[in-house]
């Protein structure tokens, strides 16, 4: 366990350096934990929520791996950052639920 811990910090050096290459690499080291995290988010949720853990997982990791200036310091400040992106992404998913719910996607003519 200690080498893939050892793996998924040096390539998240790369990929801080901008090797985009590691991206589909990291993935599965990283895919069981980001999904015992999505779990712990979703717990708190609505239970007919349109997000799964797998979802929320995919929709996270997109957004991490697509930050030009995180400079990852190892795969602690990986997940941990990952656990902000993966509540970020239910907050947004709820705030949107509400609007619509308020009529937030019509259009008001006065």
């Amino acid at each position: 366990m200690d080498n893939n811990r050892n793996d998924v910090t040096k390539l998240l050096f790369d990929l801080s350096s901008g090797n985009k290459e590691v991206v589909d690499v990291i993935m599965p080291m990283v895919y069981k934990e980001m999904h015992q995290l999505a779990h712990m988010h979703l717990r708190g949720e609505r239970r007919n929520h349109t997000l799964n853990a797998t979802a929320l997982v995919h929709e996270a990791y997109a957004k991490l791996v697509n930050q030009e200036k995180i400079s990852w310091q190892n795969r602690a400040h990986f997940f941990g950052i990952a656990s902000q992106a993966m509540r970020r992404i239910l907050i947004n998913y709820a705030n949107a639920r509400l609007a619509q719910k308020r009529g937030g996607d019509q259009v008001l003519v006065t």
